[in-house]
């Protein structure tokens, strides 16, 4: 609707507007989160987890709102029928810019249950969102650099006891957990350097993708394969605010999970090979999907 207005009154009214639907959402998140913490009862506190839910899907859908009129992007979804908005599923996507989740969420928001990634420890300092993440129970990992590590020894394994309180946690609510299993985004340099044997993605790291599925248990009913392309090539938010960004293409495959992937991965060697056979075999599937999104856009594909 508003997509062909002059850019110099469309781009800061988008940022108007996108800034006043945090803080509008913030402020009730907050004010929610504080009735939550003093509430004695069970019960009452998790009423209020899902209110706190149901504000962050109001949020995400505002978003998707702005979007739809401020852009003009064509949207080609695949892969949505079936989807359980009482279901928990891990969700594996692509990871190549920030936009990937903003695409997730738009993709997602009241589909399936609420999506929750771990976040760098860090974060929890950003003006109002590092509240509102951890008021939302999003879990904040310390990575601990290899050179810590060795001056530290203690510390090894104390990002995968955070990990399994997260997941913990988790297992008590209706979730999707979100993990980019790359660890970083897509850049040709990044391919370069790890002589990746796929085109279009990095290595996966398969130790934490094992380890939050064991942790979860059987919590977890399905997983998510998520390829996301943007035809025109890579883009940043600053793209997508601007409206430069003009296609998306995205491409969910629901898998099972099966007993065989859960399993000591770090203490049992014939676990680990095979699930990082597994592992492998994933990415070389999703890389030949990626490389079939790729060409000329697909008429018979649905649009969100």
């Amino acid at each position: 609707m508003f997509a062909s207005l002059p850019r110099l009154i469309r781009v800061p009214l988008v940022v108007l507007l996108l800034t006043v639907n945090v803080v509008v959402h913030v402020l009730l998140l907050f004010a929610l989160t504080l009735v939550k913490l003093v509430l004695p009862w069970r019960a009452a506190r998790s009423a209020c987890s899902q209110g706190l839910v149901a504000i962050a899907e109001s949020w995400i859908g505002f978003n998707n709102l702005l979007f739809d009129l401020f852009t003009r992007i064509r949207w080609q979804v695949e892969g949505l029928d079936g989807l359980r908005p009482d279901g928990n599923y891990l969700v594996l996507c692509n990871h190549q810019s920030w936009v990937d989740i903003p695409v997730l969420q738009k993709v997602f928001n009241r589909r399936i249950p609420f999506l929750r990634f771990f976040l760098k420890q860090q974060l929890i300092w950003v003006p109002l969102l590092g509240p509102a993440w951890w008021a939302l129970d999003f879990p904040f990992m310390k990575r601990y650099s290899r050179e810590t590590l060795e001056r530290h020894p203690e510390l090894r394994g104390k990002d995968m006891e955070a990990t399994r309180r997260a997941c913990e946690k988790f297992r008590r609510m209706q979730v999707s957990v979100m993990n980019f299993a790359e660890g970083t985004r897509f850049t040709p340099a990044k391919h370069d350097a790890q002589a990746s044997p796929y085109r279009h993605l990095l290595r996966p790291k398969a130790g934490g993708l094992a380890f939050v599925l064991d942790a979860m248990g059987d919590a977890l009913h399905a997983i998510l394969d998520v390829s996301i392309v943007y035809p025109e090539g890579p883009c940043s938010m600053k793209d997508l605010v601007a409206g430069r960004v003009h296609e998306v293409r995205v491409h969910v495959s629901e898998r099972p999970i099966e007993a065989s992937l859960r399993g000591d991965y770090e203490a049992d060697p014939v676990f680990r090979e095979h699930f990082q056979t597994w592992v492998n075999e994933l990415w070389r599937a999703k890389d030949a999907c990626i490389e079939r999104m790729s060409g000329p856009a697909n008429e018979t594909a649905r649009g969100d």
